[in-house]
This record gives structure tokens, C-alpha cells and sequence, in this order.
């Protein structure tokens, strides 16, 4: 694709990647096909295409709206079409640099900055969100946590760190538990970190891309006395979604002088749960429940990580189920099934017909906020798969 950027970009850090990006889409269109939006609404202007097309004309200088935000502001960044891609396009990150330029040559009315401000500060922030949870469950209109287990003493010479999240403590705090519970068996000790919280993708997606490098650098720093010294081994990330923020720390902070080494140490010490647990470690003789497993995008497309979970149920015994259209999103994308809920609970209402369909036991996920959103209307309890394999393998 041939590009003329605008001079207010052309020479920035941004402006060299947007073209190097836009460079390698030859417009053919594969993305429509697996754009869960595209599939939704039918505007090719809701397709990566169409976006790339607007992203390209708002960098090349020509006027913008807040139509031109609104097809941005509906895209998931679900990066299934980075999955199906045959040249390689980044979408994900040239969306973030095309969402901050539109951001900052369009004025969003009122009602719509004050909902994106108080989610970006509110949930980002594990105390005051904690409590606005709290008080959604004494009114009865957010269902009570599962009772977490005992953490297990940091007892084996293997350990490895795990972040402890924004939301999740709140919303589930049983995931981390269970992850604890069952890497203590194969002899590592997981360690949470009370200061480590929000991995900054929140803020970040939401367009305080300043603010959510601010919660990237706090993350380090809290972080970084036990890597320097050498005592863990991995940075286990429980929510998928956070883990491939962290993935990219390295290049999210590449410019900052004072972090970008210190990011590139983090991002690659840093993997998702799955990685870390080899099946054989967890097998079992006994027949479990039948399980249909929900990929979240952030580990099938962001990290590239299909299969793993699914070897680890079979192999504590579970039988999966099929499910039609895993690539497509469930829906929940961070913050987007309450900024764009019609759009997200048709995607909802699609993935758990899939999900249902083969009737099972259990529905299984990777991250917390594709557990909560499909949680809300699904017949099927969902869980955390690691929730399964310790249901499957404790005492």
C-alpha cells in the first residue's frame, strides 16, 4: 500500500511504524472473514480493512471525525486478523497509534469522556474498584466471588512471580489461588508481589496510552529488586489478556531511555500460565467432566497460543468439546462490552451457543474478563481452566 504520511507524523517513532505497517497491506481482504465485528454489522468500514483505510487517510493528513473514531473505537483489537493475515500486518499496533491521533484531532461529547474516564481510573485501580464491587454485591447486582483457597508457603527453590491484576483480586481471586495450589505440586512456588497490580493495558487501550506506560513503569519497579537479583525464574501471567501487554512491554517502552532495557528483561521473563505446566506433570487416570474450552483472542491471536491449554484438561482427565468459530471473540475485550454492549452481546450470544452446544459441564476460559462477560448470561458455569485442573488434581 503506498503512503504519503503528513509531516506532523512522518518523522516520529510512530509515523516510521505506521508506514512500515501500512507498507505490507495489499487490501486483499482476508480479515473480513474472521473480523468478529465485520460479522456483526457488515461496514467494511467495521472490518480491518476499512480501518486500515481510515488509519491511513488520518495519518496522510485528511480530515477526521468522530465517525471515523466510532469505526475505530468499534474494532475489539481481538487480532484475529493478524492470525489470518497472509502479509504479516500488525494490526494491533497500528490501531493503537491511529486510535491516539484520531483521539487527540477529535472531541468526544461529554457523557462518553466522563464513562471512559471513570472506567480508565476506576478499574485500573484494584482498591477503589474492589469497592465499587463490593458495594454491586451488597445491592445484589454483581454475584459474590468464590471463596479462594489457602496460598501455599513459598516452600521450593523454583519460583516464579505472578501478577496479581487490577480486577482480578476482586472479581476472582480463586484463579490465582488455584495457579498457586497447582504449580506448588510440580515444586514451584508462585509469589505475588502486594505493589505489582495493573499491567497498564487498560489505561492504555482506552487511550491514556501515557497513563497506561505510567502503570507499565510502576509494574516494573515493583518487580524488578526480585528479577535483578536473580530469585525467580518467570513472570506467570494468569489473565491472557494482561500477558500480552506484558509480552510487549519491550516494545511499548523501547523509547524510554531510562525503562526500555529494564521492559525487554520483563517481557522476556514473562509467560502465560500454560506455558509454564507440562501435561505430563498434571496427568490423570480418572475420567473428569466434559469441558468446552473458550480461547481468549489475547492467548490465540495476541500471544499465538492454541492448543496448550487444551492438552493440559485432557490430560487431568476432562473431555473437550467442540466449538464452532473458536477464532471469533467472545466479546468482552477489556472495557468494550460496556462501551459498545450491543455489538458485545451479540458476539456473547454467539460464542455461547458455540460453547453450549455440546452440552458440558464446564465452560473454560484463560482471562478474567472473557470469564465475567460470558459468566453474565451463560447456563453453563465458567471457570478458569486452572480452576479445573485443580478441582482435578488437589486434595
Amino acid at each position: 500500500m503506498q503512503t504519503s504520511l503528513a509531516e506532523f507524523i512522518r518523522d516520529s517513532a510512530e509515523g516510521r511504524e505506521a508506514e512500515s505497517i501500512l507498507r505490507k497491506c495489499v487490501h486483499c481482504g482476508f480479515c473480513t472473514a474472521t473480523c468478529p465485528t465485520y460479522q456483526v454489522l457488515g461496514d467494511d468500514l467495521d472490518s480491518p480493512r476499512g480501518r486500515i483505510y481510515l488509519i491511513k487517510r488520518a495519518l496522510e493528513g485528511a480530515e477526521v471525525t468522530g465517525k471515523t473514531r466510532l469505526h475505530l473505537d468499534r474494532c475489539l483489537t481481538c487480532r484475529a486478523c493478524e492470525t489470518t493475515c497472509p502479509s504479516g500486518v500488525r494490526y494491533g499496533r497500528l490501531v493503537d497509534i491511529g486510535r491516539a491521533v484520531v483521539e487527540a484531532r477529535t472531541r468526544r461529547p461529554l457523557a462518553d469522556r466522563l464513562r471512559r474516564a471513570l472506567l480508565a481510573f476506576g478499574v485500573s485501580r484494584p482498591r477503589l474498584f474492589g469497592t465499587a464491587l463490593g458495594i454491586a454485591r451488597v445491592l445484589g447486582l454483581q454475584p459474590k466471588a468464590r471463596p479462594a483457597a489457602m496460598w501455599p508457603e513459598a516452600r521450593h527453590r523454583r519460583k516464579m512471580l505472578v501478577l496479581a491484576g487490577c480486577a482480578q483480586p476482586s472479581l476472582a481471586p480463586s484463579i490465582n489461588v488455584a495457579a498457586a495450589r497447582v504449580l506448588d505440586r510440580i515444586g514451584i512456588s508462585l509469589i505475588e508481589v502486594p505493589r505489582a497490580r495493573c499491567c497498564g493495558a487498560l489505561r492504555f487501550h482506552l487511550n491514556y496510552q501515557d497513563g497506561g506506560r505510567d502503570d507499565m513503569r510502576a509494574l516494573i519497579d515493583a518487580w524488578w529488586p526480585l528479577v535483578e537479583r536473580g530469585e525467580v525464574e518467570a513472570i506467570v501471567m494468569t489473565a491472557s489478556g494482561c500477558g500480552t501487554t506484558v509480552k510487549e512491554y519491550g516494545h511499548l517502552l523501547a523509547d524510554d531511555p531510562r525503562y526500555a532495557d529494564k521492559a525487554a528483561r520483563i517481557s522476556s521473563l514473562t509467560r502465560d500460565l500454560c506455558e509454564v505446566i507440562d501435561p505430563e506433570a498434571i496427568a490423570s487416570a480418572q475420567k473428569q467432566d466434559k469441558v468446552a474450552f473458550q480461547s481468549p483472542c489475547s492467548l490465540q491471536h495476541g500471544q499465538q497460543l492454541r492448543g496448550k491449554v487444551e492438552r493440559l484438561l485432557q490430560a487431568a482427565g476432562y473431555s473437550l468439546t467442540p466449538v464452532e468459530d473458536a477464532h471469533l471473540c467472545c466479546g468482552s475485550a477489556g472495557t468494550y462490552s460496556l462501551l459498545q454492549p450491543e455489538t458485545a452481546n451479540e458476539l456473547r450470544a454467539r460464542k455461547l451457543g458455540a460453547l453450549q452446544a455440546g452440552a458440558p459441564r464446564w465452560i473454560a476460559t484463560a482471562n478474567v474478563g472473557c470469564l465475567s462477560h460470558l459468566q453474565g448470561a451463560a447456563q453453563t458455569p465458567v471457570r478458569h481452566w486452572i480452576e479445573l485442573i485443580d478441582g482435578a488434581s488437589g486434595t
